[in-house]
């Protein structure tokens, strides 16, 4: 028998459909000459300082730092269901004429499924199932397509290399703080390599808002012909308003006037005289389709939009993953690779929701931008994109996180975005004025997002104190 190694049990589901294994066993799934297991996501982990050393038990001081001289692992937890399916596990492999590891293709898929195999003892050869979504014919291309489990050998070493120095910083370094500076108050001061960092952003942030001291400016502003005109500073040689040493020189640097009496006598200079406009500047730009998805940036967006936090957004998405309607979504590119340009019809073709979107593209040949597709930029996974499975029953937020990958997806192979900057320059008694204006020629990929012309960038927050005078 082969043996297959899931991740979760869901998707040795989905495998066991695809290969034929449609016999339900106790822990695994049989038939056509394969037998699907699963684990429970992390089943192991790095062993414990006590298992080490029993004296690191204690909390000491004197015991730091602790450096085992081998790492090693053992079940993640003792409760009777993971000792049961880590034995069943043990024994297919004892049995197996071929095992194939089934992870998630990634970093972190790799260690879980080789420390498994490590903990069974299973020391021969492997083959590797490497892909980016659970659809059926995803599943079997990539049996099609299996390779050498030594191929990923140093990825494996990498995310080992990861999880021991997550143990060395932060066991080390957690016991250090709470013996020094917390102590006798049972109170644990948890450091770790991302929470710690992390954490010091969200401080540093938190003290940049309680110590920000607002000042108040004014600007001059007049309208003309039905469009307002905002009273600009002239340009310095050499610098931008970035350089300025203080907040007072930056708002001055815009234009704007820091003291009521500045914004009077500029007032009263240009009140009677007649405005004059000394310059029109037309330029022509293009504006590309925004990159795809990678899980940072479809956070981001979900927040904006919906409202959902970061775990919220990889929840829903992660099911919609399992739903097999979007690709792997724990990803760090927002890039393709190249073998995927062959299956953008088919994906589109899928998209059966969004056919007035997809006829277009599917009517000439689809563009293949390197702004898309590059091989150098795609490690574990691809960005997060559609798989062109049917999303029918999709409703709530699956089906709204949903629509914003599947739009960010057809844009990309929209052309760019075709528009007219304006900029109108004007002087009243030696003072310059100016209004900025666009106008959209070609919508391009736009239209994917209903009216282009209400699609504006939000406009930026009026600082605290900010006066406005009109002309």
């Amino acid at each position: 028998m082969k043996v297959c190694i899931a991740e979760k049990p869901s998707v040795a589901r989905e495998i066991a459909q695809v290969l034929g294994a449609t016999r339900k066993m106790d822990g695994y799934f049989e038939g056509n000459g394969y037998q699907v297991t699963w684990t429970f996501g992390h089943f192991c982990q790095l062993r414990e300082p006590e298992d080490y050393r029993p004296e690191w038990k204690r909390w000491s001081i004197h015991d730091l730092p602790m450096v085992p001289e081998n790492f090693g692992i053992k079940l993640m937890r003792r409760d009777d269901g993971v000792v049961r399916q880590f034995t069943v596990i043990k024994n297919l492999l004892a049995n197996a004429e071929e095992v194939i590891n089934c992870g998630d293709a990634g970093q972190e898929g790799e260690v879980i499924q080789r420390w498994v195999l490590l903990e069974a003892k299973y020391r021969k050869p492997t083959k590797r199932l490497w892909i980016s979504s659970l659809t059926e014919e995803a599943i079997r291309q990539g049996f099609q397509n299996l390779r050498d489990g030594a191929e990923f050998d140093k990825l494996y070493q990498a995310g080992k290399s990861r999880a021991v120095g997550d143990w060395l910083l932060g066991l080390n370094a957690t016991r250090l703080f709470t013996l020094k500076y917390a102590p006798g108050q049972r109170q644990v001061l948890s450091i770790g390599r991302v929470q710690t960092p992390t954490l010091a952003l969200l401080v540093d942030r938190y003290h940049e808002i309680q110590n920000f001291k607002p000042e108040p400016y004014w600007v001059l502003r007049t309208e003309y012909r039905g469009t307002m005109f905002s009273h600009v500073a002239p340009p310095k040689k050499g610098m931008t308003e970035d350089d300025e040493p203080d907040e007072k020189a930056r708002l001055k640097a815009r234009g704007y006037f820091v003291t009521q009496e500045e914004a009077d006598a500029a007032m009263a200079a240009v009140k009677d005289v007649p405005l004059t406009v000394t310059n029109v500047e037309i330029k022509k730009a293009l504006e590309t389709p925004p990159s795809l998805f990678d899980l940072t940036s479809l956070q981001v967006q979900c927040n904006n939009q919906l409202g959902l936090s970061a775990e919220d957004t990889l929840k829903t998405v992660q099911a919609l993953y399992e739903k097999k309607v979007v690709s792997y979504p724990r990803v760090d590119t927002t890039f393709l690779p190249d073998d995927q340009y062959p299956k953008i019809p088919g994906i589109l073709r899928g998209l059966g929701a969004y056919n007035s979107l997809t006829a277009p593209l599917l009517a000439g040949k689809i563009k293949k931008s390197g702004k898309v597709f590059n091989n150098n930029k795609v490690t574990d996974h691809h960005a997060i994109i559609p798989t062109g499975a049917s999303a029918s029953g999709l409703g709530g937020t699956e089906h709204s996180v949903y629509d914003i990958i599947v739009r960010r997806f057809l844009a990309a192979f929209y052309p760019d975005c075709e528009v007219s900057n304006t900029t109108v320059t004007a002087e009243a008694a030696g003072r310059t004025f100016r209004v900025r204006g666009r106008q959209i020629l070609n919508p391009g990929w736009r239209v994917v997002y209903g009216d282009p012309e209400k699609q504006q960038a939000p406009s930026a927050p009026k600082a605290a104190g900010e006066g406005t005078m009109t002309w």
